[in-house]
């Protein structure tokens, strides 16, 4: 049985185990999100308005004027909210006095020294060859959180209009989806997105929830603030449906790179393909409306869950730009495969690093950054270019079939990968194991 060790990712001030808090005393008495607690809460609510098309953040369908929301949804409700957090102490490290530098080259890759980020925890397995597993109450889990960590719940509008709410009820029957802070930023407005947190739904994008990360970024309605997503087996480190998302005003190498149109789907979105960057990838963007571009990119996440594939996902441009990213690093890990240098840094490449965003956490690989560093380590999160290419026949191949009806290809050239001549692609390719699903690899977390 393969093992990696690692280093978790603390996000919250109560992630502890389970048992450790059953231990110490029979009830809560924390304020958090469960079912002891939630009776009589209240939390502010931002209603947002569901949009048909976005440009700009803006909707353009309907002609009219937008109306002033009552709340700024960036700078005074989600930044404004996550400084009062920070004044409250309720941070593990100040993020904004982590050094952060543009490494020069031509991508622009941009490093970050934090060294707060590296806890030390008690181990605890979990599974790295498995993207979809069960949700496990007895793991930590966002209801766990104190509602000190909540910023607010992010709800669609009942009546179309944008709505604040400065103090509403949590309708535990709705369960609905909150914006919290992580309590080891990133960078600054480093939230979480938890759709429905007290459906206490696993690791695993549906089409309904990668439509409210869409909405949140259109909301936000500013390119530089983006969501991210890893799935189980490509860094994520908590096995309860998320999203992050953080500003950082610069653009990443990943949106500046140079794509290659495969195909165009008949919704009216555009699929390319990364060309000159060291992650493959491919990038969704247009629709004839949101929920075109929604429905193209989820079911291409669920067709990689299905086939348990890791990945990760990466909404930009005010949610009109969304790069999905199968890796392999984490496997490769486990069976060795990768350099002893590439391993000291410690270096977990998840949606962020991906993207061009390296967290560092020692002073040395942060004063050695260069453009040459970065790349040798993204090139092992790729998956190679034959397998790349059967996984896309799969991502294709589930689009078509959507269960919405409109997710044909209606441009041929060179929407289908070249599967047919690569049938044992995947049983040569290095990373083989998360296809067949054999390889029982743990990470100690």
């Amino acid at each position: 049985m393969l093992r990696i060790k690692r280093v978790p990712t603390v996000v919250s001030n109560y992630q502890k185990e389970v048992g450790e808090e059953a231990a110490r005393s029979g009830g809560c008495g924390r304020n958090c999100l469960n079912k002891c607690c939630i009776p009589g809460a209240k939390l502010p609510l931002y209603a947002f308005k569901k949009l048909e098309k976005i440009d700009g953040g803006k909707e353009i369908d309907d002609g009219l004027e937008n109306r002033e929301p009552p709340v700024a949804f960036l700078d005074s409700l989600l930044l404004g909210e996550w400084e009062d957090r920070m004044q409250r102490g309720l941070f593990r490290y100040d993020v904004t006095a982590c050094e952060t530098k543009v490494i020069p080259g031509q991508h622009g890759f941009i490093a970050q020294l934090n060294e707060g980020r590296h806890l030390k925890k008690r181990p605890t397995e979990f599974r790295v060859d498995k993207v979809l597993q069960p949700f496990d109450a007895n793991k930590f889990n966002f209801t766990k959180v104190g509602q000190e960590e909540i910023l607010f719940q992010f709800e669609g509008s009942e009546d179309g209009e944008v709505q604040f709410f400065p103090s509403a009820p949590i309708d535990a029957e709705n369960s609905p989806s909150v914006v919290a802070i992580n309590v080891s930023p990133i960078e600054y407005g480093h939230v979480l997105l938890i759709p429905h947190v007290l459906d206490c739904l696993p690791q695993r994008i549906d089409r309904e929830s990668l439509l409210l990360a869409i909405h949140m970024a259109a909301e936000a309605g500013n390119p530089y603030f983006r969501l991210g997503y890893n799935s189980l087996g490509a860094f994520a480190t908590i096995n309860h449906l998320h999203f992050q998302a953080y500003y950082l005003a610069v653009p990443f190498p990943i949106e500046k790179a140079s794509t290659k149109k495969i195909t165009t789907l008949d919704g009216g979105v555009k699929v390319s393909e990364l060309s000159n960057y060291p992650v493959r990838g491919l990038v969704f963007e247009g629709g004839n409306t949101v929920q075109e571009l929604s429905n193209s990119v989820s079911d291409a996440c669920i067709c990689l869950q299905v086939n348990n594939i890791p990945y990760n996902v990466l909404i930009s441009d005010c949610g009109k730009r969304i790069f999905v990213l199968p890796q392999c690093y984490a496997e490769k890990q486990a069976l060795g495969e990768v350099s002893a240098e590439l391993l000291d840094t410690q270096v977990n490449p998840a949606v962020w690093e991906i993207s061009g965003h390296m967290v560092l956490k020692r002073k040395k690989d942060y004063e050695e950054a260069s453009e040459e560093n970065a790349w040798r380590l993204l090139a092992e999160v790729s998956l190679s270019e034959a397998r790349f290419q059967e996984v896309n026949a799969l991502i294709f191949e589930a689009i078509a079939s959507g269960d919405n009806g409109n997710g044909n290809v209606i441009e041929e050239g060179d929407a289908k990968p070249e599967s047919l001549e690569q049938v044992d692609a995947m049983k040569k390719s290095s990373c083989p194991a998360m296809m067949a699903g054999t390889q029982e690899c743990l990470v100690l977390q």
